[in-house]
């Protein structure tokens, strides 16, 4: 794999093929995953225990996190873009779908409308717990806390585990990917044009972090269709297995409905909000 994507799970494992054997199930989709501020592949774990063997998942893995824990961080959302959709167009042609969680769906949504300039776009993008572009982030920025500011947040959202609120030697190296993604996602602002490919807006009802009933402004993002499911499971509810599950079978292909056609934009001038 590239750099900036690894590979596991669904399409990476393999099937028996008599004693002694193993071979290669050959993909037919391909499910591209970001995930949030700080977040490593392996947030995904879960979602690669329940893809089917024939569906191969990749996982971006940006500098300062896991392989690349000492390549220097990037704070800024257009060069990570950039790096994500030349190496994706890189990997074998299959039709695939985009999910992004938290600041990933940040990456995610300006990573379709660069693989629809080359010519690449996904069948679907995914957002998850994160509002939509049309309300950028505003002062105080997360960003910009203390150390001790940024874990107590963490932890109050279930990014963090208590017991690490005073091993700064073990939480150090993640508190500055995370502060670098948070620039990143604090500094972006929405591009003058959308997506064309179906947007789904996933989020959770108890989410402490983001306002629920902006979720349905995603459908401003695209000229495609849209579509809104909500589960349960705070801010982090994404990599929770059952909700992988669901989630993942909202994104493969199958016999599912298509999702309908986006309404017309309701709020035409929206461009700023809050947090």
């Amino acid at each position: 794999m590239s750099g900036w994507w690894m590979r596991a799970g669904g399409g990476a494992r393999r099937t028996a093929a008599g004693p002694g054997h193993g071979l290669r199930t050959r993909p037919r989709f391909r499910l591209v995953a970001l995930p949030h501020a700080g977040g490593w592949p392996s947030a995904f774990r879960s979602w690669w225990q329940v893809l089917p063997d024939d569906v191969e998942c990749v996982v971006a893995q940006l500098p300062g996190r896991g392989a690349r824990i000492n390549e220097p961080l990037v704070n800024r959302v257009e060069p990570m873009v950039d790096a994500l959709a030349r190496e994706l167009a890189e990997l074998e042609p299959l039709p695939y779908a985009v999910v992004g969680h938290s600041f990933g769906s940040v990456l995610g949504y300006e990573l379709t409308r660069a693989m629809e300039t080359k010519g690449l776009p996904p069948e679907l993008l995914a957002v998850s717990a994160r509002q939509p572009p049309c309300f950028p982030s505003e002062p105080p920025f997360a960003h910009l806390r203390t150390d001790a500011e940024l874990l107590e947040h963490l932890t109050d959202i279930g990014g963090m585990s208590p017991g690490l609120m005073d091993r700064a030697d073990l939480v150090g190296p993640s508190l500055r990917a995370i502060r670098a993604d948070l620039e990143a996602m604090e500094t972006y602002r929405r591009p003058r044009s959308g997506v064309r490919v179906p947007i789904l807006a996933l989020g959770a009802v108890d989410d402490p972090v983001v306002i629920g009933d902006r979720m349905h402004l995603w459908s401003l993002e695209t000229s495609g269709g849209f579509a809104h499911r909500t589960f349960t499971g705070g801010h982090f509810y994404l990599y929770a297995p059952a909700n992988a599950a669901a989630v993942a079978a909202l994104l493969l292909p199958g016999p599912a409905a298509p999702l309908p056609a986006a309404p017309p934009d309701p709020l035409p001038g929206v461009r700023a909000g809050h947090r």
